[in-house]
């Protein structure tokens, strides 16, 4: 083999593992790891147990294998609410035929939005029931689920609707790991949300 033939295809090689390598630094494992007889065990979600839209009870197990997009959000919510469901519904659109990956949305707000209010207002929104849960349950198991997922849900008299939460979409993959977080009111990274997405997937 010519030289400089060998030298390019080396040169290219080594392009494809930068780039590959640069994009793993881009998803990684958030949160901190635990070590159990001298073995890191990678941060993941904690059991929980939920009422979506349909009653169904839904599990770490109803995602097990799956890569599923979390956020938060209560079904009064008169500030940052609709622009995260506009947003979701996007991801919903583009991913409707992958079945590798769940939309799960936990109301912060589960005294109100019990299952028949969460069913109106997925009817409403226009939700896939087999692509995207619409959650309640427990007050405290949820806004411990919140600070699990390392982000803000609480109830806040001085905020609008009378609850302070967060506004990002956590991406967490098939081993419930979470791997990046966007705004979720944001389009730009909503792209860079569904970007990963496809990374996770395997499918871009």
């Amino acid at each position: 083999m010519p030289r400089f033939v060998w030298m390019f295809l080396l040169l290219a090689g080594i392009l494809a593992s930068s780039c590959e390598e640069e994009k793993q630094e881009t998803l990684p494992i958030m949160g901190q790891p635990t070590v159990v007889d001298g073995d890191t065990i990678p941060y993941t979600i904690p059991a929980f147990a939920l009422l979506n839209q349909d009653s169904s009870q839904i599990t770490n197990s109803s995602l097990k294998d799956k890569v599923f997009v979390a956020d938060f959000f209560f079904t009064s919510c008169p500030t940052i609410c609709p622009r995260m469901k506009a947003q979701m519904l996007r991801v919903q659109k583009k991913f409707a035929e992958e079945d590798q990956l769940m939309l799960v949305s936990h109301s912060i707000d589960p005294e109100f939005d019990q299952v028949p209010i969460l069913k109106t207002y997925a009817d409403r929104l226009g939700v896939k029931a087999d692509k995207w849960h619409l959650l309640t349950g427990d007050k405290e198991d949820i806004y411990k689920l919140a600070r699990s997922y390392m982000v803000t849900a609480l109830e806040d008299s001085t905020s609008p609707g009378g609850y302070a939460h967060s506004g990002a979409f956590i991406l967490v993959d098939k081993q419930q790991r979470i791997r990046g977080f966007y705004d979720g009111t944001l389009p730009d990274d909503v792209n860079n949300l569904m970007d990963d997405i496809e990374f996770l997937l395997g499918t871009e």
